[in-house]
């Protein structure tokens, strides 16, 4: 039983008449009466009671069984449902139907994409976009398990399993009070930088595990005064001297109050947009990932 048999037999049952049913379907009375047949051969039941005695204007007259009765009411759910298909897929193939779940990294959350994200908006603005913002751990691990469709994830933390294409590569700078003995310097080396009280991140963001990890390769005990995934708050605590941190550059505004300086040897942080590769990407997700490299 295909679905062109369900529809032939739909029809049958809509017109009560094989010649009307045949001209609605643009077919031959013969063609849809085989397929009936087939159809009834196949189920190994009678779907329709025909009647050879009486003839009205509209052609042979028809009954259906209570089992033609039963696969009618199938049928319509079916042809329906089909329907209701193809026009989603269709809409979902001309972006003016779907969702875009992307996880992105709290910095790039605040700083980078919310001009792009309303730039996308506006060019398709039927489509639904769900960002979650965290560390660019928890952008991995929602990859990883499906819980997004695409991320944003470090250089690092690429896969063989993924497709990718690099973002942007952004510099990495201490971040200090006008007033902190390090403005002076033109730029700062990691040793002087982990001796002095921070703020950083919590467990789950790359920077946070990135000084941890060389604090560690270098023999020094980090001083981390304050804790906190807020990035207003970490450029408050910041800018009023009670301790420095290191954020990527796009974070520092004019009107922050807050130094930015170097590291040295300067560091770079390379962020790639990123999906599963044995997972076929959807319309609106190409068309997002097309549209960010496209605005770089």
């Amino acid at each position: 039983m295909d679905i062109k048999q369900l529809k032939h037999f739909s029809a049958l049952a809509q017109k009560g008449s094989f010649t009307l049913a045949a001209k609605q379907l643009s077919m031959a009375q013969p063609a849809l009466s085989q397929s009936i047949k087939r159809l009834e051969q196949h189920l190994g039941v009678t779907l329709v009671n025909r009647n050879p005695h009486y003839r009205g204007q509209d052609g042979s007259r028809l009954t259906l069984t209570a089992e033609g009765v039963a696969l009618q009411q199938h049928a319509a759910l079916i042809i329906n449902q089909l329907k209701q298909a193809e026009a989603q897929i269709r809409s979902m193939a001309n972006l003016t139907q779907g969702e875009v779940r992307i996880a992105v990294p709290g910095m790039l959350g605040s700083y980078y994409l919310p001009s792009r994200l309303m730039a996308f908006r506006h060019q398709y603005p039927d489509l639904k976009l769900s960002l979650f913002e965290g560390g660019t751990r928890d952008s991995l691990r929602m990859l990883q398990n499906e819980e997004v469709d695409i991320a944003i994830i470090t250089g690092q933390d690429l896969q063989p399993n993924f497709n990718s294409h690099l973002l942007l590569s952004e510099q990495m700078v201490v971040a200090l009070s006008d007033d902190h003995p390090l403005s002076q310097c033109s730029s700062v080396t990691l040793p002087q930088f982990l001796t002095h009280e921070l703020v950083m991140f919590k467990p789950g963001y790359f920077h946070r595990e990135w000084m941890l990890s060389h604090a560690k390769s270098l023999g020094i005990e980090v001083n981390i005064a304050f804790e906190t995934n807020l990035i207003n708050l970490i450029k408050q605590v910041v800018s009023q001297g009670y301790a420095i941190t290191s954020v990527l550059e796009m974070v520092i505004e004019a009107h922050d109050k807050i130094q930015a300086r170097p590291f040295n040897p300067a560091v770079f942080l390379d962020l790639h947009i990123a999906w599963n590769k044995e997972r076929p990407v959807g319309l609106a997700d190409r068309a997002f990932v097309e549209f960010l490299m496209a605005h770089r």
